[in-house]
């Protein structure tokens, strides 16, 4: 019976000195997210530095982008009470100065091609060939202002695409260093393969990180920008619709008859 307490006494004397040297190594090497980075491979280093940077470049985006949207609309709301309060479209576009708004650049886009046509109208079929002209410069003017809205996009979809599988491939890269751990320790205790997955699920966790936010964000901004496009739209119409109007107040079908 004594023989049988030594053997149980010598296993757990053992498995206590394992644990304890288990927790003493694990103190040791850390495994907060400092801590992880600066004791990970150049190669996972690599792989959170970029995850990191394109998370930075992400929501200076999306910040600029919202901020800029926002303040386009109050330019937009402002300016369309100004245009139906207007008595005369001339005097409007002759009280405006040069600016970045996009419906002053469409407005006056429109009020160009106005001013060059609008003395060679002498029939309805002039003022419909005028009339196609006009609303044609004012939505190449609006395909150019919406083309600068949407200027960094494209790196929002890169990031939002690509950041999960920058993410996977430092997840790969910390289990291949839990193997390699196992092999150089001849064992396949959980001190041996823990800093490696440690290593994995904290560039999956970035990866995922940085694809959440630059994906909702761009769909975010995509509709709102969808959205200030139709305001633009509908504002040719209405303009179009405005100088038509002005064109029978003035009766200047008459000359041709």
């Amino acid at each position: 019976m004594n023989e049988v307490e030594e053997v149980i006494t010598t296993i757990n004397t053992a498995a206590n000195a394992t644990t304890a040297d288990v927790v003493t190594k694990t103190a040791a090497h850390g495994l907060s997210m400092l801590e992880m980075f600066m004791q990970a491979t150049l190669t996972v280093k690599f792989v959170v530095l970029l995850l990191a940077a394109c998370s930075f470049w992400s929501w200076t985006i999306i910040f600029a982008k919202l901020s800029f949207i926002k303040k386009l609309k109050t330019k937009a709301d402002r300016f369309e009470e100004i245009f139906w309060n207007s008595g005369s479209i001339e005097a409007l576009y002759n009280s405006i100065s040069s600016t970045d708004d996009p419906f002053i650049v469409v407005f006056a886009a429109g009020m160009k091609e106005w001013q060059r046509s609008h003395h060679k109208i002498t029939s309805v079929l002039s003022w419909l060939s005028t009339k196609d002209r006009l609303e044609s410069m004012m939505r190449i003017a609006i395909g150019r202002e919406i083309e600068h809205l949407e200027k960094h996009l494209g790196f929002l979809a890169t990031t939002g695409a690509i950041a999960p599988f920058i993410g996977l491939f430092g997840t790969i890269w910390g289990i291949m260093n839990s193997f390699e751990a196992i092999s150089l320790d001849q064992n396949a205790s959980l001190i041996s393969v823990a800093p490696g997955i440690a290593e994995a699920l904290f560039t999956t966790a970035l990866g995922l990180v940085v694809t959440i936010p630059a994906v909702v964000a761009y769909n975010k901004i995509f509709a709102e920008i969808n959205s200030y496009q139709n305001r633009l739209d509908a504002f040719v119409e209405e303009f179009s619709a405005t100088v038509s109007r002005q064109l029978e107040d003035s009766n200047i079908y008459t000359h041709s008859k």
